[in-house]
This record gives structure tokens, C-alpha cells and sequence, in this order.
């Protein structure tokens, strides 16, 4: 059964061994070096900060939340006993058939067990960490939705956006660039000279932060997604003071009005990338006026901060399906498997090999669909692209460097990438090159190329299936004897 809420998503981690309980650490570096270390471990715990330092008991912060294959899959709705690559695919089908579904109005909500109000607001009662020992300040929005209504068509908008702490009643909100859909939201109310009616909810539900990541068209709103991916519609109940639908599970969320860029701006940042870098300094962003603070008794703060890769937000790559879409609908067929790899900026795709180009045509469009990344590696069906070790197995034995690797130039990036030269981003040029490389039996001798001593996914599976609880250090269960039974 999926979960109801962060806290119910929180006790269905913990049934599977995959939560650690951290008290006494610091907001400031150590929440996030704490957990930058647990997702770099084989494990990858989920964690939950309590007794946090300077704060009272009860105030919590909950990390890695969704960083493996398996609590995404959980998240999702998924069975978390999927392999990857098997999690993904359910995935897929699952996303074609979704039917959005409107969020349904409550009289009550659980966020409103404990107000603030005016003068009362103070941003300094909620541990919002120091993420990165470079960051600008603490940022309570590294996995919080920002809430906000179209004025023209009504629509709700409710994106994920982080949101820097300035004060005691003061926040920025970065929308990256004036295109996304926040940005756009809220110049139009400025150009008629008013302030952006806006709320910031932290502790959202999964689903609701799934979907408060995927790139929905205008007028789609991330509630009717989210209760897509549960089956139910989420409870909302319209803001005190905003009159903004509001998740009434939510954790902890914020109201008050984001002011006109042309009254007040703060500088913003810097603030760690999902690269493992810092891609600018501080700038200028739009302020938020906290108008009162929202929590439930004993609140948890979601959050998701960049790490160095290959740690990342979400361990299933939603990319790597949409790549994969692009694959079949180009025609490109026998694909089994599309991944990526260290952040998303590594892909892999997998196929059987029909024809000769055929891994290099799959190369070429997954390339042209490859943010940031700059390799994208082809392998053979019977390489897990999921599996990095594998495909460096690949690339290490099938791939001559001399033959089956092409450079395509000038292709598509951002200015997060830091290789980029400044004086080429000053200039507005983001763009690379990205390495191709057809880790394959070359196809015009493949069927005499040595075979593998590897087993076979088939029979990797069957001996998982006999033998993984005795490999995992668990006692399996005891085999049937077959020596015949002597007659009485």
C-alpha cells in the first residue's frame, strides 16, 4: 500500500532496514556531510536528523530520502524489490498509463497544528542547514515545492525551487532562469504592480516531490500528477492567509508574498551543483516575505541537496526513460535498456545489434538528448547498463579506442558545467563535446568474437533466487533432501 504521507513513506524505509536514526549533529556543515558520506556508502542510508543541535527535540530534518533504485521505486509506487533497470521499465509503463487527478479540498489539515504569525515569524526556529561549507547561508528549500497560481488561467504551479534563509521573516526563491514557470508566474503579477500571492511547503509528500521535478507543459499542475502516482488525490486545503491549495499533510510550510524584483532583491547564493561544484557567485534574487510559518507537532524537513556525483536525488534517471522513449519512437529497435551514470552526465544504452551503424545511430540520438553529459556508451544486450562495473567491462574488452570512439562538437550543455571557460559563459556560450563510445562487438565479426565466461542475466537471477539469502549472510532455507526414503 503507498503511503500517505512523508511520515508513513518514512516508516516504510525503516521496514526495510534502509533508515538510520542521527542525533546531536550540527546544522551547519555536519547534517550535510553527514550525509554526503551515507549516500557515498553501498548502503545509502536514509537519515534522520533528531535532537539537532540549537533546536529543540522534535525538529527534524530527513535526508536521501529517494537516492537509491529501491526508495525510488518505493516512492513511486513500484515493488522496491525490482532490479534497476526492471524498476525503470515498470516505470514507464506505469507513466503512460497515469491518469492526473485533482487534488479534493478538506476542512482540516495537519500543518496547522502549530501557526506563526506576524511578528511571531521567526525562520531561526526551523533547522534549516548549512548544506556545503561554501554555501552563502542555510537553505530550508533544497527539496521544498514552491506553491503559486497562474493569474491569467487560474493553474496552480508547484515546483521545486530552493529557497535561501535571509532573516527573520525573509527567504529568497532562485527560478534559475526567467523561463521557468515560477519566473513567469510572478512577473506577471509584478507588471501590474502587486506582489506574488506564494507558499513553500517542506516535507511534501514523495509523490508530490517526483513531481515537483518532472517537466509538466503549462497549465499541468504537479498536484494532479502527484495524485497520478498514488492513485488518490492529495487533501489540500486552502492557506490562512494566501488562499493557496496547500498539501494538509505537509510537514512545515511558509506563506507570504514574493515582492517585485524592481522593490527589493538579495544576493542569492553560492550554493553546491548536483555537478560537485559551485557554478556562480552570490546574485540578485527575489524575496520572499515570510508571513507566517506553518508545522505540524514534531515537524520534518525534507531535504535533497546537491552532491558530488555519482550521489544524486533520485535513483531511478528519469532521462535515461525519456531517452529511451526517444530511441523507439526514432525506430531504433532491440534497445533493452537505456541508464545513466555519475549525475546523469554519463548514458548508456544498451541493444541487441541488428545491423551494421545500428549502435551508432541509437549513439547519435541519445547523444542529441544528453544534458550536460559529455559520454554516452553503447553496449550489448547482455550488459546491465545499469551496472557501471559492467560497462566498464564492456568498454575495457569490445571498445578500440582507435575505432569506436567519435567526437561530436558544439553540442548541448548549461552554465552549470564547469568545464565551460568563463569568458565562453560570459559570452552566452554553453555548449561541449561529448564522447561516443560503441562498447560492442564490432559488428561485421561478432559472431567470432571470444564468448563470455560471464553468466548469463538468466542465470545471475536463478542463482539469486536459490542462493541470496546465504551470500547476503541471512540462512536460507533448508533444501530438500532427494535421497530416496526407505520402505517401511
Amino acid at each position: 500500500m503507498i503511503y500517505k504521507d512523508l511520515r508513513g513513506f518514512i516508516k516504510q524505509v525503516e521496514m526495510l532496514g534502509a533508515l538510520r536514526h542521527i542525533d546531536g549533529a550540527d546544522p551547519r556543515f555536519e547534517i550535510g556531510g553527514i550525509t554526503e558520506v551515507a549516500a557515498g556508502t553501498a548502503e545509502c542510508p536514509a537519515l534522520l536528523f533528531d535532537r539537532i543541535k540549537g533546536f529543540a527535540k522534535g525538529f527534524r530534518v530527513f535526508t536521501n530520502a529517494t537516492t537509491t533504485p529501491q526508495r525510488a521505486a518505493l516512492a513511486l509506487g513500484l515493488d522496491p524489490a525490482l532490479k534497476p533497470l526492471d524498476a525503470l521499465k515498470a516505470w514507464m509503463k506505469k507513466r503512460q498509463t497515469l491518469t492526473p487527478r485533482k487534488p479534493v479540498a478538506v476542512t482540516s489539515a495537519a500543518f496547522l497544528e502549530n501557526s506563526m504569525r506576524g511578528r511571531q515569524v521567526d525562520m531561526a526556529k526551523l533547522p534549516a542547514p548549512y548544506w556545503h561549507r561554501k554555501d552563502g547561508g542555510p537553505f530550508i528549500g533544497s527539496g521544498s515545492i514552491v506553491i503559486m497560481r497562474d493569474p491569467d488561467g487560474g493553474w496552480i504551479n508547484a515546483s521545486i525551487y530552493r529557497v535561501q534563509v535571509h532573516g527573520r521573516n525573509k527567504v529568497t526563491i532562485q527560478f534559475d532562469h526567467p523561463g521557468r514557470h515560477g519566473a513567469i508566474i510572478a512577473k506577471k503579477y509584478w507588471d501590474k504592480g502587486r506582489s506574488c500571492p506564494v507558499a513553500v511547503v517542506n516535507g511534501e509528500d514523495p509523490a508530490l516531490f517526483i513531481a515537483g521535478f518532472e517537466y509538466l507543459p503549462d497549465g499541468q499542475s504537479e498536484y494532479d500528477f502527484a495524485g497520478a502516482i498514488k492513485g488518490a488525490p492529495l487533501q489540500v486545503l486552502n492557506g490562512p492567509l494566501t488562499g493557496l491549495p496547500l498539501p494538509a499533510l505537509a510537514e512545515i510550510i511558509l506563506e507570504g508574498e514574493l515582492l517585485p524584483a524592481s522593490k527589493i532583491m538579495l544576493p542569492e547564493g553560492p550554493f553546491g551543483e548536483f555537478t560537485g561544484y559551485y557554478a556562480a557567485d552570490a546574485r540578485p534574487s527575489p524575496v520572499m516575505q515570510v508571513n507566517a510559518i506553518h508545522h505540524r507537532d514534531d515537524p520534518i524537513l525534507l531535504g535533497s541537496p546537491p552532491m558530488k556525483p555519482p550521489r544524486f536525488h533520485f535513483g531511478l534517471p528519469f532521462r535515461a526513460a525519456a531517452i529511451w522513449g526517444n530511441l523507439e519512437m526514432a525506430g531504433v529497435t532491440d534497445v533493452v535498456g537505456v541508464w545513466q551514470h555519475v549525475a546523469q552526465l554519463m548514458t548508456v544504452v544498451a541493444l541487441k545489434q541488428r545491423y551494421a551503424g545500428h549502435a551508432k545511430r541509437a549513439a547519435l540520438i541519445a547523444a542529441a538528448q544528453s544534458y550536460m553529459g559529455r559520454l554516452v556508451v553503447v553496449v550489448d544486450d547482455d550488459v546491465d547498463p545499469s551496472d557501471l562495473a559492467d560497462v566498464m567491462w564492456a568498454v575495457t574488452t569490445r571498445c578500440e579506442p582507435s575505432e569506436q570512439i567519435d567526437i561530436v562538437r558544439n553540442a548541448w550543455s548549461s552554465a552549470l558545467d564547469p568545464r565551460i571557460p568563463p569568458e565562453a559563459k560570459d559570452a552566452g556560450v554553453t555548449s561541449h563535446s561529448k564522447a561516443i563510445i560503441e562498447a560492442v562487438r564490432p559488428f561485421g565479426w561478432k559472431d567470432k568474437f571470444p564468448p563470455t565466461s560471464a553468466l548469463t542475466a538468466k542465470e545471475t537471477r536463478e542463482i539469486e533466487a536459490k542462493w541470496g539469502l546465504a551470500i547476503e549472510g541471512k540462512k536460507p532455507a533448508a533444501p530438500k533432501s532427494n535421497r530416496n526414503r526407505g520402505r517401511g
